[in-house]
């Protein structure tokens, strides 16, 4: 016969959990019967009874939310996270959450976490999700900050939707410009012009994009902008016009300088021309320029690289390579250009190791 004392514990931990259940039932009911205020007391209660009841942590998270309690929500998605890490809607929530609080570098990082983790299929959630991922990217403003908001942002123009924050988000975006930014009307004008880029409407959006051109010649970053849209459908040698344009405008454009660049370290690759050490050695003077004003881009490095075979250096090559794939040890096309470099000092096993190495990772990158 069991001590007289463990039959009452266990008595007493029977009526813990009926307790709770009967908690986390009524909690449910009010939410469903929308009773939204006394939903969050019968909530918080069954959290306090059942700690780790990760529905119901999502549950007061999500009521909260609702209510613009960020604080509370952040604090309820957060014991969803810790007690589910392989849930993306709460790290998506999460993030939002600490977004609204100005937690910034936190929102970020569970954002895209949660992204990769995969959301709940909700339409409006992951338009939320995309615009804010958006706004945050402008806000901090580093190099390649502005991409990664453009990508996220085109992504909401494809779906329709459809407001002034949006296209002026888009605005800085392809300008290259943290908020505020420039005049409203240029940024206003540029997010008119990428909203139809991002839909496909290419004709229309060349004409926007040309006439911003004109309308701001001299303006930093409106030429960029305008190469850009050019390089992404193919119009290479009015995009090399533009891209120059730009550095002109701004002499210190690291971007416009790798534009250049790449492009015709690109062309070189494709197609044999008449004078290809010209032209290489025309690509190499535009890289080691953004390479010396940004020695920490692993894109100069390897641009460098890339043009420095070309041009019939392939040591040299091989040291800013060998610094591109430091900085960039997942990058697939740095070991292609390393198997090529190794290939031509007839360092046969490095050769091969790059080759195998770009292999692999082209075969895990998601192909269009």
């Amino acid at each position: 016969m069991p001590p007289k004392g463990k039959i009452f514990g266990i008595l007493f931990l029977c009526c813990g959990a009926l307790a709770a259940q009967d908690a986390a039932r009524e909690a449910g009911v009010a939410r469903e019967a929308n009773r939204l205020d006394e939903a969050v007391l019968l909530y918080r209660k069954a959290v306090a009874e059942n700690p780790k009841w990760t529905e119901g942590w999502w549950y007061l998270g999500t009521l909260l939310y609702d209510r613009d309690d960020y604080a509370g929500a952040a604090r309820a998605f957060e014991k969803t996270c810790a007690l589910d890490s392989s849930n993306g809607g709460a790290q998506v929530m999460l993030g939002l959450t600490e977004a609204k609080l100005n937690k910034n570098a936190d929102a970020l990082e569970h954002l895209r976490n949660g992204r990769k983790l995969g959301i709940p299929d909700d339409p409006q959630l992951r338009q939320v999700t995309l615009f804010t991922l958006g706004t945050l990217w402008l806000e901090r403003g580093i190099r390649s900050d502005f991409e990664d908001a453009q990508e996220a942002l085109d992504a909401l123009a494809r779906q329709g939707v459809e407001s002034e924050e949006l296209t002026d988000a888009l605005g800085l975006a392809v300008l290259y410009t943290r908020p505020p930014g420039f005049d409203p009307q240029l940024v206003r004008a540029a997010g008119r012009a990428e909203i139809l880029a991002a839909r496909r409407q290419v004709a229309d959006a060349l004409t926007r994009y040309k006439q911003l051109a004109a309308d701001y010649p001299k303006v930093s970053g409106v030429q960029f902008a305008y190469g850009k849209f050019l390089l992404a459908h193919n119009e290479d040698a009015e995009a090399l016009e533009v891209f120059q344009r730009e550095i002109q405008n701004t002499p210190n454009h690291v971007l416009a300088r790798l534009c250049v660049a790449g492009v015709i370290a690109q062309n070189s690759a494709q197609t044999s021309a008449q004078d290809p050490a010209s032209e290489s050695a025309l690509g190499l003077r535009y890289a080691q320029e953004a390479l010396k004003l940004a020695p920490e881009l692993p894109e100069a490095h390897y641009l460098v690289g890339v043009l420095q075979l070309d041009a019939g250096e392939p040591l040299r090559a091989i040291a800013e390579l060998e610094s591109a794939q430091r900085a960039e040890p997942e990058e697939a096309k740095v070991y292609f250009a390393l198997s090529r470099a190794y290939a031509k000092v007839n360092r046969k096993e490095d050769a091969a190791r790059a080759r195998a190495t770009f292999a692999r990772l082209n075969a895990m990158a998601p192909h269009e």
